[in-house]
């Protein structure tokens, strides 16, 4: 179920999150930041309540759970840049942020957590690394939302891992944690709580669920794979962003990207058999 989740949560990212939020460009990043963090809190305290008998409740609290707190304020950060870089038309800055980050994430997980990796997911780790340094080279910079976005979800994904608390009650934690601040800002805000469109609060409205679903099943798969492996299958989010960017929203590909796109799907590649042949070589023994 580990595989399923992280497919769920990472083809959300991908392809249904950035065209909502596209839909609502009539608002500020921050505005729907506030927005989204209320509505998100709404839709995870009404599935705890339905799911009650399923949540693995987290008392009694342990030191731990106290790192809610740091994931909060991880994913809320991370949450502003990628509304900033879809508002300002850099979907393909967030896909290069989402390419990075899964080498910090196998990163963190060698050093952090003690993962080990074979040889060939060494080879493959090291291929994805070099197509990312290959189009950092070529094209002369590496935009800094990109970085800020790859280090802050990676740092999430450990945070959460090492909390091991029910993805479910985790994000609401971390909703409710950041609820007051959204509210303060909504309340100070010139802009109307509810919108008088009926579309726009209906978008403004499933925030809630598009944030909510794919955080909860990554969460999921946090606790059930291993950090290098969740690292790896991430980037089928940013491929499916750089698709849309290009495909949808006519954002032009330049030549070190399309390097670096060749390379991490060779390194993918390479990362799926070897793991195949693991899967193979452990039930015939």
């Amino acid at each position: 179920m580990g595989f399923v989740y992280a497919l769920g949560a990472y083809l959300s990212w991908g392809l249904v999150v950035p065209v909502h939020f596209r839909l609502l460009g009539a608002f500020s990043p921050a505005y729907i930041l506030a927005e989204r963090i209320l509505w998100s809190s709404l839709f995870a305290g009404g599935l705890v309540v339905l799911w009650r008998n399923r949540v693995r409740t987290p008392f009694p609290l342990k030191p731990r759970h106290a790192l809610l707190v740091l994931s909060a304020l991880l994913i809320a950060v991370n949450w502003l840049l990628y509304l900033r870089a879809v508002d300002q038309g850099h979907l393909l800055d967030a896909s290069l942020g989402y390419y990075i980050n899964p080498l910090m994430s196998v990163g963190l997980g060698a050093v952090v957590l003690g993962e080990r990796l074979r040889p060939v997911q060494m080879a493959a780790v090291g291929i994805a690394a070099a197509g990312v340094v290959v189009a950092v080279a070529w094209a002369g910079d590496l935009p800094a939302i990109s970085l800020a976005l790859a280090l802050t979800f990676a740092l999430y994904g450990l945070v959460r891992k090492v909390i091991g608390v029910d993805p479910v009650v985790g994000f609401l934690a971390e909703t409710l944690i950041l609820a007051p601040a959204a509210a303060l800002w909504l309340w100070l805000s010139p802009d109307p709580l509810f919108p008088a469109g009926s579309r726009d609060l209906l978008l403004l409205m499933l925030t809630g669920v598009t944030t909510a679903l794919p955080l909860i099943w990554f969460a999921a798969a946090a606790e059930r794979l291993r950090l290098a492996t969740l690292g790896l299958m991430q980037y089928l989010a940013p491929t499916c962003l750089l698709a849309l960017s290009v495909l949808a929203y006519g954002e032009r590909v330049e030549t070190p990207r399309i390097a670096m796109f060749v390379l991490i799907w060779l390194a993918l590649a390479l990362y799926a058999v070897d793991a195949f042949r693991a899967g193979r070589q452990g039930r015939q023994g």
